[in-house]
């Protein structure tokens, strides 16, 4: 579940990770995490898609998309304690790994070498995605931005809806429309 991040762990170490994992079963359209809550998870995908979205001006804008393999979390409202503007939700039925925040950081105490690699993997991976977003919104062609998206997020772009594909994009879904079809 974790492959993407390369990093190899001891059964002991295994063992002890999922002794602090919840899973948990969402339906499509089920919110994960409401606005206003504070975050405490990190929320591991097996199965299915999730998307942090947030609301402005009467609508929802897509924050990010995570699937099989993916971890997602509100990260500002996690390290600062603080209740979250974004809300999770299970964009398809899917399969999620609650992961507690306090027993993750309890656990990268107890075996620093591997949960730390691995957090500091997942961190890294964070970063990369939110700068290359923030990129492809300041300097690309809503058609670059499209194609980008497609290629970093093959399985999200075939399984998304048009709605919440456009709104991460920052288009409206007929402007998405016309660009999936060449006219733009």
């Amino acid at each position: 579940m974790l492959d993407k991040y390369n990093v190899s762990f001891s059964e002991k170490s295994i063992e002890k990770l999922t002794t602090i994992l919840e899973r948990k079963e969402y339906l499509k359209d089920e919110i994960i995490l409401n606005q206003g809550q504070i975050s405490r998870y990190m929320y591991i995908v097996e199965k299915g898609i999730i998307r942090q979205f947030y609301y402005k001006d009467g609508r929802n804008i897509t924050e990010h998309f995570s699937c099989e393999g993916d971890i997602a979390t509100c990260l500002e409202s996690l390290f600062l304690k603080e209740p979250t503007r974004l809300l999770v939700e299970a964009i398809e039925p899917s399969v999620i790994y609650l992961l507690d925040y306090a027993k993750w950081e309890m656990l990268c105490d107890e075996y620093p070498n591997e949960f730390n690699k691995l957090y500091r993997r997942i961190m890294e991976y964070k970063l990369i995605v939110s700068q290359r977003k923030a990129d492809s919104w300041r300097f690309e062609s809503s058609h670059e931005r499209y194609e980008r998206f497609c290629r970093e997020f093959p399985i999200v772009a075939r399984r998304a809806s048009i709605a919440h594909i456009a709104s991460y994009l920052l288009m409206t879904p007929e402007t998405l429309s016309r660009v999936r079809a060449g006219i733009l």
